[in-house]
């Protein structure tokens, strides 16, 4: 295979990673939980830091439970208050990289979390085969704690 065919195809496999990126972008802003689920493949690889005080942050694999995740941090945090920057969309191939900043308040304690976020995306056949989410997760622990008053 030649160079140039090979950047041909590393480009196209690129603009594919990059539409269905956007796709998924797209349903998570339109909170379409059912084209979430045709975007994710049969079995994702999916990661976030296990926290057992944060509802809405648990294993994943299926397309079902991967879409129900916005549903549930939905449920969780108040949508109004809710705020999420995209500084940079990397695309190599099939992976994806998204860098930025997200906030957000939790409906139980009103408490408030932010940090800046990296999300990994990998797409094959046009679905999404990794998620990998890095975030502030003891910032986002600590709002979804209720407060104790002092004894």
């Amino acid at each position: 295979m030649s160079t140039e065919s090979t950047g041909t195809l590393a480009n196209s496999t690129a603009e594919a990673t990059r539409a269905v990126v956007n796709a998924f972008l797209a349903a998570r802003v339109a909170g379409d939980t059912e084209r979430l689920v045709g975007i994710f493949a049969d079995e994702v690889d999916w990661l976030l830091a296990d926290n057992p005080t944060v509802p809405w942050i648990r294993p994943r694999s299926t397309p079902a439970e991967c879409a129900a995740q916005f549903t549930e941090l939905m449920e969780h945090t108040v949508p109004e208050e809710a705020r999420v920057s995209v500084d940079a969309f990397l695309v190599d191939g099939a992976d994806a990289v998204l860098t930025g900043h997200v906030r957000g308040t939790v409906r139980a304690t009103g408490k408030t979390f932010e940090g800046p976020f990296a999300l990994r995306l990998t797409v094959e056949d046009g679905r999404i085969t990794r998620h990998h989410l890095y975030e502030n997760s003891l910032s986002i622990a600590e709002a979804c704690s209720p407060t104790h008053p002092e004894a």
